[in-house]
């Protein structure tokens, strides 16, 4: 039977995965297979803004009329792709939203990982999109959905996630010719062959495997509201402070309660997290025999957060960590003899400047005009590589000042800022228990440096204010937490505010 459309395929790529290789080879095995093929792409805004789309079309030159043609689209049009690829879960559900696939026709083939976008990363809340709403969403949109961790793959192969890409695309075998078409666009190619040979292999063995075992939801555990473990576990405490950890306090607290004295020993030191747990048993002795231990798994979370926070010191820390430059060239599968550079843009405020200070001479920079006017020179960003001995020097100077940090205006100033929380949670949580536990999730508000750290600050301190005005109301911990929703809604403020006004609480009675 003659073809009489062309067969449309759409491939949303980000930057750096080679989705204009992906296409190249894909143009290259068309031709070798007897088709006449067009490629076009249009670029993303950026990275995580938006994915580089490519679309290819391909028409048998045997069912093509005798000295003729066809004329092909130059862009995707909605309800009318066969196959679309994405190389991020996310970027399936951008697919999706176009209209580019649709359930009598369009095969779905896509990476289940994530590489959170902008939006997700700056959201002061929880801004991540749910994975698992996507997959129900894809579920119903397409006529065939095959999932897998094109990254995973690409790593265990040692390969490059555009050769995972091509080889997804043969493994499900939605275009009319053989592997042997695949192999030999790679090979024509000329460029790291047996790796992409490896990948791409690895690739249609995965596509093959995930498409007889359906994708569900369980391919995204549900892991929001947690701390990362990756770096901080129990094993990681010192045994003493392991040993008070499983001896004060109950078996479900211990994992919790043992990521945070590991991430804060690593942030200052042991002392500081024997400093912790000092905290959090006295917000334990606030509970009674009928509460849940809410507040308690609430404030040490937050109080962890919040003893961590960043300064220009961890910064420092974090960017000259042991391992970081090892996990960097894994990132970009650099060879051995590869070089590669890392430069960090540094941008600090004259408040962050002065944070790091001793107390006194931090305050005193910071209220006189002619000093800030000094320290703005330092405002300008700078970009610093800690891949030279110069840059990674610097940093680790930097670093180093953290054995002072307790000394520093910014620890002063947010050793405060806690204390003064925990004793108003202490007052509150034998009237109102529920109440307490919602001021303790309030400081998810404080988060970040600079800018966003300050407007964080700002709305925790406004609704921090009124909770004592709330201690008697039966709704009150209901009418708090609406307020800390508020906040997160936006940055601007204008839905707390709001929020706030529709409280109708005297000003007087709030102080």
């Amino acid at each position: 039977m003659r073809r009489s459309r062309p067969i449309n395929l759409t491939i949303a790529a980000l930057g750096g995965q080679g989705g204009g290789v992906v296409t190249d080879w894909l143009v290259m095995a068309a031709r070798h297979a007897g088709y006449f093929v067009q490629a076009t792409s249009v670029p993303g805004v950026a990275q995580r803004t938006g994915a580089t789309i490519y679309y290819l079309e391909f028409f048998p030159r045997s069912d093509a009329p005798e000295g003729r043609e066809p004329i092909m689209a130059l862009m995707p049009n909605p309800g009318d792709v066969d196959i679309v690829v994405a190389s991020e879960w996310m970027e399936a559900g951008r697919a999706i939203n176009r209209g580019l696939v649709t359930k009598d026709r369009t095969t779905l083939i896509a990476s289940t990982h994530r590489d959170y976008t902008i939006g997700e990363k700056i959201a002061l809340g929880e801004g991540r999109a749910s994975s698992r709403e996507l997959f129900e969403i894809a579920t119903a949109a397409a006529a065939r959905l095959i999932g897998f961790d094109m990254v995973k793959v690409a790593d265990a192969a040692g390969g490059r996630i555009s050769a995972v890409i091509l080889g997804s695309i043969a493994g499900a075998a939605v275009l009319p010719w053989g592997i042997e078409e695949y192999q030999h666009a790679i090979k024509e190619s000329g460029v790291g062959v047996e790796a992409s040979l490896a990948a791409f292999e690895a690739g249609r063995l995965a596509v093959i495997a995930a498409a007889a075992k359906p994708l569900t939801a369980a391919a995204w555990p549900d892991h929001r509201g947690t701390i990362d473990t990756s770096d901080y576990t129990l094993s990681a405490v010192p045994a003493v402070l392991r040993a008070r950890i499983e001896s004060l306090f109950p078996s479900e607290l211990h994992e919790l309660l043992g990521m945070a004295a590991a991430r804060l020993s690593d942030y200052q030191d042991d002392a500081y997290a024997s400093l912790f747990l000092d905290r959090i048993e006295s917000v334990a002795a606030q509970g009674t025999s009928q509460s849940s231990g809410a507040l308690t798994v609430a404030a040490a979370r937050s109080l962890a957060l919040w003893m961590s926070f960043e300064d220009v010191v961890r910064v420092a820390q974090v960017k000259t960590r042991r391992g970081r430059a090892e996990r960097i060239r894994r990132e970009v599968h650099a060879q051995p003899k590869d070089l590669v550079e890392v430069r960090e843009f540094v941008k600090p405020r004259v408040e962050e400047i002065c944070g790091t200070l001793p107390a006194g001479l931090g305050r005193r920079l910071l209220a006189s005009a002619r000093a800030q006017r000094t320290l703005a020179r330092f405002r300008a960003g700078r970009r610093i590589s800690t891949t030279s001995i110069s840059g990674f020097a610097l940093l680790r100077a930097l670093a180093a000042l953290r054995r002072f940090r307790r000394g520093s205006l910014r620890y002063q100033i947010e050793n405060q800022r806690i204390e003064a929380w925990l004793k108003q949670i202490a007052e509150i949580a034998p009237r109102n228990y529920d109440l307490a536990v919602e001021l303790a999730e309030c400081q998810t508000l404080v988060k970040g440096y600079g800018d966003t750290h300050e407007r964080g600050w700002s709305s925790f301190s406004q609704i921090s204010s009124l909770a004592p005005s709330l201690v008697s109301e039966p709704e009150g911990a209901d009418r708090l937490r609406a307020l800390r929703e508020a906040a997160l809604a936006d940055d601007s403020g204008a839905q707390l505010e709001r929020a706030i006004a529709s409280l109708r609480i005297h000003p007087s009675i709030a102080a």
